[in-house]
């Protein structure tokens, strides 16, 4: 998915300059690349954001851009934190949200004038959030979005003729910040803990225009909300929900939503009717002491089943997120997990250790703690690599507990198994579990090339075969007996931690 922020600051820029947008996520280059890239483009100005996990990357692309001559200006939430870090890599800094930032930025460039540290201000100096309210049109029917399309190159004009030539995964948000500050979150600390919201009509505009793209380009659009909870106000969700369904703006999407706001009937019910496939559930844990440990106590573990339930009867799935390594784990932290995801209804989970970013309370906490191994892990990214020491754990030990549990629950036959329990489901959203279980396998076991592809497809034949199967003759759901039997067989498995 690409990122929201080029679309919006692409929109916030002034009259008179020409905007090319680059994901390196989606089209990945070399430094010498982009370097030509540019050139070649003739671009005055490079403006570069990257997540933590991404920022050595950035400040290696920032630094060959400069050393060809080009002029940088760097963002986002590493950058506001740690702006004496990114400042050696680039001509200018916005701290902060960007969207009145940076259209400054571009007249300063213009005009010869930029300064080194552009901070979104009130005349009185004081820190200034953007009203969302006045919230820019991003032209969707004009941007180019091909380095996006999910559909491989190979598939493309077959899945054509079926209306899937395209597939584009859109972010769209309908509000900012959180109240919640969990200590290993970044959010509230950049946008704060008094929520702002954008209006029902902007969004649904929004919706409208993207579904009109699609059906226009024989594609399909979904999207992804990326608020930090999208729930976070009930009463405002609905609102919004309902002028999306009453506007017939319906596409699929994604949200996240704390596990604690589920519980509403009606809230679950205007997810279903307008549109929503899948929710995002930072459950962190299934020990109270960890999440009040992490201020995350709105979270109540004896609720996850029922919460789970509650969405898949409207046939909206889970994707539940934990974290391993929090100062109460103990070895066989995974197992303890996995055996109560077994009797859930199948979502897709996730797991990684605890992380302690820059400026959060938990990076604060465990730097005075001395517990930091590796202070600044970012510029030595290594995914699902320690940066600090656990209480009651090895490093090592928290390594082999995030493995067993992605090797455990991506295997076939735990694939398998998930698939059994929607074997009553319509064929669509069987397709959309499966595919969606393959894909996040490759999350912690990369699946890059055919060959990698391949296997992966090998490996899960006998439940893709069934899924096909069920295309042309099953398509409404309504299987038989037999049939449960036959998914059933050896559904659950335990195995040692492997590398695949």
């Amino acid at each position: 998915m690409p990122h929201l922020w080029m679309f919006l600051l692409q929109a916030r820029t002034p009259p008179g300059h020409e905007v090319v947008l680059l994901d390196g996520n989606a089209k990945p280059m070399t430094d010498e690349e982009i370097v030509q890239f540019v050139k070649s483009e003739n671009i005055d100005l490079v403006g570069i954001g990257a997540m933590t996990r991404m920022i050595a990357r950035a400040y290696r692309a920032a630094d060959a851009l400069r050393a060809a001559g080009v002029p940088v200006v760097m963002g986002g939430p590493h950058v506001t934190e740690l702006p004496d870090e990114a400042l050696p890599h680039c001509d200018a800094v916005a701290l902060g949200e960007a969207d009145d930032t940076w259209p400054r930025m571009v007249n300063d460039a213009a005009h010869g004038q930029l300064k080194k540290v552009y901070k979104p201000t009130d005349p009185f100096g004081q820190e200034k959030k953007p009203d969302l309210g006045e919230y820019p049109k991003i032209p969707w029917e004009s941007i180019d979005l091909n380095q996006f399309n999910q559909i491989p190159k190979m598939l493309r004009s077959t899945l054509k003729r079926y209306g899937f030539g395209q597939f584009h995964l859109i972010p769209i948000e309908s509000g900012r910040g959180c109240p919640y500050g969990c200590e290993f979150c970044t959010v509230t600390g950049f946008f704060g803990d008094s929520i702002r919201f954008r209006s029902n009509e902007s969004v649904v505009d929004e919706m409208l225009r993207l579904k009109a793209r699609a059906k226009e380009n024989d594609g399909k659009v979904a999207i992804f909300f990326v608020d930090d909870n999208f729930a976070i106000n009930i009463k405002r969700t609905k609102s919004l929900l309902k002028s999306i369904i009453a506007a017939k703006a319906q596409l699929a999407w994604v949200g996240q939503i704390s596990a604690n706001l589920l519980k509403d009937e009606e809230l679950v019910d205007l997810i279903a009717e307008s549109g929503g496939k899948w929710v995002f559930i930072g459950m962190e844990s299934l020990d109270p002491v960890n999440l009040k440990d992490v201020n995350k106590s709105f979270n109540k573990p004896a609720d996850y089943h029922a919460v789970l339930d509650r969405l898949a009867k409207r046939n909206i799935y889970a994707i539940t997120s934990f974290i391993f390594g929090l100062d109460n784990d103990t070895p066989g932290v995974a197992e303890r997990t996995l055996s109560q995801i077994r009797d859930w209804p199948p979502g897709l989970p996730v797991f990684g250790q605890i992380t302690p970013f820059p400026s959060t309370p938990l990076y604060t906490r465990l730097e005075k703690e001395g517990r930091l191994t590796r202070p600044t892990h970012w510029l030595d990214f290594a995914p699902f690599r320690m940066a600090h020491t656990p209480l009651k754990m090895t490093v090592p030990e928290v390594h082999t507990e995030v493995q067993y549990a992605w090797t455990n629950t991506y295997s076939p036959q735990n694939t398998k198994r998930a698939m059994s329990k929607i074997v009553d489901a319509p064929a669509p959203y069987k397709i959309s579990h499966l595919v969606a279980r393959l894909c996040f396998r490759g999350i912690y076991f990369p699946q890059k090339g055919k060959m990698a592809w391949f296997k992966v497809l090998i490996e899960n034949r006998a439940v893709l075969y069934r899924v096909i199967a069920d295309c042309f003759t099953n398509w409404r759901g309504k299987v038989a007996d037999d049939v449960r039997l036959d998914f059933d067989a050896g559904a659950r498995v335990v195995a040692k931690p492997t590398v695949i």
